[in-house]
């Protein structure tokens, strides 16, 4: 078996790597099944619109039985053969399991990879603390799209209340912070007893993260208790939500949501896609690199049409909205210690970064844009 795990900012060298390696079994973070996903989707987008329209119509058809409870291989044949081997070239032709971590992968990349990667695709949930994984989905379980499936083998799961958020686990919806217990458990932080005694309480590892329990027992993470805070006027803002729903806009590569409780806005870095941003220059007269073109006002303020556009599609709240944007041509990266090497923002080091290498936010020493 032949395992590909890797971080990866060029989606073209990422096909290119999957290609020559022809792995058996690939795992990775969300965004990297994110890229995969913008690749194929938008090669589906350039072919006629007969091929299309065959495409999404096979596309259904093997979703439909896989609902009814067909296994992925079993579901349609024809349409593996006709429609998906190109996606599945697309990944090195071998790939039998897709594993994703670290972060939740959103319903509409795991359905598509579920349907047309010809593998079988899972969510897992686990962390360092944990020795490995405390929730898994299983194989062909359909009920499971979206979650992070039930807790392993001697492993406990319980949610505790998180009221400043609105999270209740005797709710309507049972949702809190989740809590692990279990033989997998670690004993400690090396030499650090107050963080220990600060994360483990009674017996049980208090992860930080939010799950929603579904009615029939499977665990689906919603949030991170830790990257919440609270604007002037009291409202509590869960911004990896916001920075997931934001991130789908096509011109935008990553962006970093930010605000704090002496200011009623939000903020955000927003990383623009080079190809978007390219096309968007091309079509309103523009020319440059991208670093050229994040100087522009007038890309500044399309960004943030897109991302108003996105908030009222998603019915996000008022506050929930960014009023300001800084365009940056670097992605966020671990050479300059703003993400973890699985892609998770220092949010702490953003604030920092930005701070330090803005002249205006430095003599205003706040967040400017």
């Amino acid at each position: 078996m032949v395992t590909f795990c890797f971080l990866v900012k060029d989606i073209e060298a990422l096909k290119d790597d999957l290609m020559e390696l022809k792995p058996t079994y690939f795992t990775g973070v969300p965004r990297v099944f994110e890229r995969v996903y913008e690749s194929a989707t938008k090669a589906i987008e350039e072919v006629g619109p007969l091929r299309k329209k065959i495409f999404n119509f096979l596309y259904k058809h093997k979703l439909g039985w896989m609902k009814s409870g067909y296994k992925h291989s079993e579901a349609s044949p024809f349409a593996d053969l006709i429609a998906f081997r190109k996606v599945k070239a697309r990944l090195g032709g071998r790939v039998r399991l897709i594993t994703s971590g670290s972060a939740p992968l959103s319903t509409e990349v795991e359905e598509f990879l579920r349907v047309a990667s010809c593998a079988f695709v899972l969510q897992g949930y686990g962390l360092t603390e944990t020795c490995g994984l405390s929730a898994h989905c299983f194989p062909d379980e359909m009920s499971m799209m979206g979650t992070v499936g039930v807790p392993s083998v001697y492993t406990e799961l319980r949610l505790e209340e998180v009221p400043e958020m609105g999270y209740y686990p005797l709710g309507e919806t049972a949702r809190g912070e989740v809590c692990v217990r279990g033989k997998t458990l670690f004993s400690g932080y090396h030499k650090n007893p107050d963080l220990t005694r600060e994360a483990i309480r009674d017996g049980w590892f208090h992860t930080g993260d939010i799950g929603e329990l579904q009615p029939n027992g499977i665990l689906k993470i919603i949030d991170r208790k830790k990257n919440i805070f609270k604007l002037s006027q009291g409202e509590y803002i869960a911004v990896e939500y916001l920075e997931k729903t934001y991130c789908s806009a096509p011109i935008i590569e990553d962006i970093w949501v930010y605000g704090n409780s002496f200011e009623s806005m939000l903020v955000a870095v927003v990383v623009p896609h080079k190809e978007s941003a390219e096309k968007w220059a091309s079509l309103n007269g523009q020319k440059g690199s991208l670093t050229e073109l994040c100087t522009l006002q007038q890309l500044q303020n399309h960004i943030l049409l897109e991302l108003r556009s996105l908030a009222e599609k998603n019915k996000l709240r008022k506050f929930e909205f960014i009023k300001a944007v800084f365009l940056d041509p670097q992605p966020f990266d671990i050479e300059r210690d703003l993400v973890t090497p699985t892609l998770k923002k220092k949010r702490g080091q953003l604030l920092k970064h930005y701070k330090v290498n803005c002249s205006v936010c430095v003599s205003r020493r706040k967040l400017c844009f």
